[in-house]
């Protein structure tokens, strides 16, 4: 699936941006990201969304800021995702698919005027974000295949293996950052992962560090 848009850096991107914090919710630039919308202030900003350039910005809450506030923190770099598919369901829900545009750091959060958040965002510090498969030949692809394997057979769950060996190193290692049963301070830690072989070299510590603490069961699928 691709998009329409195009977006070939940092100066084609929105400066201002509606944000969807969502607790362990990891978007990586071209990936895809099916959503559930049925909040009240969530179907109104996929509404204000696609009004215009339908970009919305994913990013998660703050994992120390306070659990029990109602404007929780946000952490301070998230992703940008265009919204390429839109269905109604007819009991109140949309159900949309995002592709990952570029990362994005948060500049400041903007005064309420909606339902939903908003935030002035810069996309500059991640202008390699606009180059698709940038360093895919400095990624460990056995130490990731390797990584992938070891929590397969612990978790007794299937996976495509011949989709696995035909994907290139960046929809790889995105596609399993995205999919990993891991916390928020860790895909956190993956999103802001500097470059794709970075990015591999964390998941890769992640999943061993999961593996040695026995952490990994029937529950721990690939999502």
């Amino acid at each position: 699936m691709g998009m329409n848009a195009v977006y070939r850096g940092p100066e084609d991107c929105p400066s201002v941006i509606p944000v969807f914090p969502l607790p362990g919710a990891l978007l990586l630039p071209r990936g895809q990201m099916p959503l559930n919308i049925f909040e009240p202030r969530y179907l109104s900003m996929v509404d204000e969304a696609l009004k215009g350039d339908r970009v919305i910005g994913m990013i998660q809450p703050d994992a120390d800021s306070n659990p029990n506030s109602v404007v929780p923190r946000l952490y301070s770099v998230g992703c940008a995702g265009r919204i390429t598919q839109f269905a109604e369901t007819g009991d109140g829900r949309y159900l949309i698919t995002l592709i990952g545009i570029a990362r994005f750091r948060v500049e400041e959060e903007l005064p309420p005027v909606e339902l939903f958040r908003r935030c002035r965002v810069s996309f500059g510090p991640f202008g390699n974000d606009f180059i698709a498969r940038a360093g895919e030949n400095e990624v460990d692809r056995n130490g990731v295949v390797k990584a992938l394997r070891d929590f397969v057979d612990a978790a007794h769950v299937k996976v495509d293996w011949r989709g696995i060996e035909e994907a290139p190193n960046e929809a790889l290692v995105n596609a399993l950052c995205m999919m990993s049963p891991f916390g928020v301070r860790e895909k956190q830690a993956l999103l802001e992962a500097p470059n794709l072989k970075t990015r591999a070299e964390v998941l890769i510590a992640l999943t061993e560090i999961e593996l040695a603490r026995g952490g990994v069961s029937s529950d721990s699928t690939l999502q």
